[in-house]
């Protein structure tokens, strides 16, 4: 037993001695599956946070030779499983973080030296026979060890990504890569490989520097997908066992789907059980510029897409082109598929688009544009409180003003010429309203409004809102519309007071300036 070879489960014992632990333990049926088979290369990456750590150190107690973990994984599902007893504590295991050695040095070279003496020392001392060879490297001497006592390793790695995130040359990731590549490429002492980090594994074009792994991401993690974070049971157990409110936890730390299951923030949700505080998480795990920079970055469309989605937009995005790295950027999609790695973005598959999935993380996505010519957004969302009371007291004319003024600022950002771009001005004007409602919209193509619907959420004592924008008409014909219209069935299962609010813009050809005039009307279903 050593710091890197055959560990104990002591790592695993600690996360399952904690006041709140989620029993994730059927991941390792998913692994066992692919236990001395051509698709045991695996590299699973998620957000910092997202339980990735403590996946490594089960899947290390649970193979390890070096421990006896029958009695420690008994009280879980994967003891219930009927491979559960073929692989424990079975194989040699090789587990690390990368970060550690990276951190005590200056070069991957160096790394890469650091690494190969730490564990060599561990594997001679086990094997003292391996003395004798010469030129040894780990690589070498695990095969010697497989060759002679016939059990194979299993190679964990934590934080396999660092290396990419931390040094943006070209040479010294490929230096890297190609250790990977060498210590696992065709290797018959691999029983499996299990990698996890941020980032997928480098591109260089459309080609994976380590194409015998299978990668499984926030973009896609089937069959692993319900291990990425906490499943909406698992969340809505821990609000039962910890009494505290389900639909705030849903709203401020739900919203990562990944492969169309609902996926929660872990670190967020057992915060917010063990503090009774629903607040922003997120911040205390990441560095200011690690959203900051990438939106910043001057790329054709990228502003108009984050706008869109400050304003509750789904985006179409391709994620094909994005180099799994931090710095090979080309497009607006390469970015916006870097935030979906980090968390800050989630994705849907189906309609290949990507969206801000919950408040904490609206939360850090506000704190970043501060400045850096976010002005415009800025001002709309510091007005936006005052544009729901107006709303709720009936002051057309405050609505309209500051409708106006969001619309005329953000002219120069998003071009106002669909459905989509009026109801972006519209929900960017109410973006505080998202705290007390759900929003709904609807764009029927080419009428030419609006409408959206603001069902408050529950435990909320608000009445409904429906809001329609019109342009070069009548504020007054919006109302009627939206009677007319019998608030496109949004609001069939409301029962209670519902606030109407119709905005009409018309355009000086003159000056391009859009005066803009609101009407509201309360009215009881």
């Amino acid at each position: 037993m050593g710091l890197y070879l055959n560990k104990n489960s002591v790592d695993f014992q600690m996360a399952v001695n904690s006041d709140i632990y989620v029993d994730k333990s059927m991941l390792i049926q998913q692994t066992n599956k692919i236990v001395n088979t051509e698709q045991r290369f695996i590299c699973i990456s998620r957000p910092r946070r997202f339980g990735k750590s403590i996946a490594a150190n089960m899947l290390t107690a649970y193979y390890s030779k070096g421990c006896d973990s029958k009695e420690l994984f008994a009280p879980y599902k994967i003891s219930q499983a009927d491979s559960f007893e073929k692989h424990l504590n079975k194989y040699n295991v090789i587990s690390f973080d990368m970060q550690k050695f990276l951190v005590k040095t200056k070069s991957v070279e160096e790394m890469l030296e650091e690494l190969e003496e730490e564990i060599l020392d561990e594997l001679l001392d086990e094997h003292p026979k391996l003395e004798k060879y010469k030129r040894l490297d780990i690589s070498k001497a695990v095969g010697k060890i497989y060759a002679s006592t016939g059990i194979p390793f299993v190679f964990i790695i934590d934080e396999w990504d660092c290396v990419l995130r931390y040094y943006s040359s070209e040479s010294e990731q490929k230096k890297y890569l190609d250790y990977l590549y060498a210590l696992f490429k065709g290797q018959p002492y691999v029983a499996l490989a299990y990698m996890t980090g941020i980032l997928p594994i480098k591109k260089y074009g459309v080609h994976s520097a380590l194409n015998m792994f299978n990668e499984y991401s926030m973009e896609g993690a089937y069959p692993f997908s319900e291990f990425t974070g906490f499943t909406e049971q698992e969340t809505e157990a821990l609000c039962k066992q910890y009494c505290i409110d389900v639909n705030e936890t849903k709203k401020w730390y739900n919203g990562y789907n990944v492969d169309d299951i609902a996926i929660y923030n872990p670190r967020s949700v057992t915060e917010a059980c063990r503090r009774k505080r629903f607040t922003n998480y997120w911040s205390k795990t990441e560095t200011y510029n690690a959203l900051k920079t990438p939106i910043n970055l001057n790329y054709d469309g990228l502003k108009e897409k984050i706008e869109k989605m400050f304003a509750g937009e789904h985006i179409k995005i391709d994620t094909g082109t994005f180099q799994n790295d931090m710095t090979s950027f080309n497009y607006a999609d390469d970015v916006l598929t870097l935030l979906i790695h980090l968390g800050y973005l989630t994705y849907d598959f189906d309609t290949q688009s990507c969206y801000i999935p919950n408040m904490e993380v609206q939360q850090e996505f506000v704190r970043s544009i501060k400045g850096g010519g976010w002005e415009p957004v800025i001002n709309a969302i510091n007005q936006s409180e005052e544009c729901l009371k107006a709303t709720l007291s009936g002051d057309s004319e405050t609505v309209a003003r500051i409708v106006e003024q969001t619309h005329q600022e953000n002219t120069s950002i998003i071009k106002y010429n669909d459905e989509n771009a009026l109801a972006c001005i519209v929900t960017l004007a109410f973006y505080t309203a998202r705290n007390q409602y759900e929003i709904i919209r609807e764009l029927p193509t080419g009428k030419g409004y609006a409408d959206i619907a603001f069902l408050p959420r529950p435990n909320e004592n608000v009445p409904a809102i429906v809001v329609e924008l019109k342009k070069e008409q009548d504020a007054s014909i919006a109302l009627e519309q939206i009677r007319n219209r019998q608030y496109a069935e949004k609001l069939l299962d409301y029962s209670g007071e519902i606030i109407l609010v119709g905005i009409n813009y018309t355009t000086d050809p003159s000056t391009d300036y859009k005066k803009h005039t609101c009407k509201i009307e309360r009215i009881t279903k």
